[in-house]
């Protein structure tokens, strides 16, 4: 297998990684994905979190505190280490459809996510 195609692989199980600790509200499971140093950016919920910290406030608020369930529509890589998933979210807010841009580290951790509502 080549490299590309091994971190085409890695980059989808992060992504269904993250996508099943989310629906499960393992907060821990989640945080266990990113680097100390992760970003995660959101427009539509007015924020940038940053940090371990940061991403455990996202997390337990708009995942857990929504009680929101993802569900992966698409996975295209964009990158040695990037890819945009479009989701489809529903929760206690309602139902939406998602981007999420994630990039990782050579180590496969989540060093960033740009996530938005289309």
């Amino acid at each position: 297998m080549s490299a590309e195609a091994d971190n085409a692989g890695e980059l989808r199980r992060v992504a269904d990684a993250f996508i099943a600790a989310t629906n499960a509200f393992d907060v821990e499971a989640a945080l266990a994905l990113f680097d100390a140093d992760a970003v995660i950016s959101d427009p539509s919920t007015g924020g940038r979190f940053d940090g371990r910290a940061g991403v455990r406030d996202y997390v337990q608020r708009f995942f857990v505190g929504y009680h929101t369930v993802t569900r992966l529509l698409s996975f295209d890589r964009t990158g040695d280490r990037k890819a945009r998933l479009r989701v489809d979210f529903t929760g206690d807010f309602g139902h939406e459809i998602g981007l999420l841009e994630i990039l990782t580290d050579p180590a496969g951790q989540i060093v960033r996510i740009d996530a938005d509502l289309e």
